[in-house]
């Protein structure tokens, strides 16, 4: 869900699935303050507001993306997220003559809408050089991801200078739908499911399943 709705693959995903705490963690003392958090905060309820139940904010994504930054991340990709921070205040500066924090929350929302357009026509072309491949050459390079444990796709994407929105809304949805809010307000959650059931009725707007 997440890697559709930001058209990239999930940054740190491959950590995941080994418990995460394997990065590198030499970041020239690099450390996330009360300000960044609360910065985090906002841009994540920016993305998932509070509606019919309560948004990022209430959930603590915030706090969610600092540990998963710290603990999931190469330090290559924990530079990019914090200089990303100063990039949406630099970017919020520009068009509002004053930091995101200062900005309304409607200025917020048509920053981020402009920032996510731009990252995700990026991404589109970065996929697309990537379509026009040969089998012999896509077949190698599935080898060389799989012996050098990275993914040649995703650091072309690095080059997307709005590669660090992709990072905060990735980890904004990945934090949201995991939180207790998340599973049983904005989806439906049953703690120990039955039987799966393939034809089990479905409405039109009825949420989607937590599990």
């Amino acid at each position: 869900m997440v890697s559709l709705a930001t058209g990239a693959v999930v940054i740190g995903g491959e950590f995941f699935l080994s418990g995460c705490k394997g990065t590198d963690s030499s970041l020239g003392g690099l450390t996330f303050s009360q300000s960044d958090i609360a910065f985090l905060d906002e841009v994540a309820d920016t993305i998932i507001p509070t509606t019919s139940s309560q948004g990022a904010k209430a959930a603590k994504v915030g706090q969610f993306m600092t540990v998963m930054v710290n603990d999931c991340y190469t330090a290559g990709d924990q530079k990019i997220f914090h200089e990303g921070i100063k990039k949406l205040n630099e970017t919020a500066n520009k068009k509002y003559k004053k930091d995101f924090m200062e900005a309304t929350p409607a200025e917020r929302l048509d920053l981020l809408k402009e920032v996510d357009k731009s990252a995700n026509e990026n991404s589109k072309k970065i996929a697309e050089q990537f379509k026009s491949m040969t089998p012999a050459q896509k077949t190698q390079m599935t080898l060389d991801r799989n012996k050098n444990a990275t993914d040649p796709v995703t650091e072309k994407q690095k080059e997307n200078p709005d590669y660090y929105y992709t990072m905060m809304k990735q980890l904004t949805l990945l934090g949201y739908f995991n939180s207790e809010i998340g599973a049983t307000k904005a989806l439906r959650y049953i703690e120990t499911p039955g039987k799966y059931d393939g034809a089990f009725p479905y409405k039109k707007g009825d949420k989607a399943w937590a599990s």
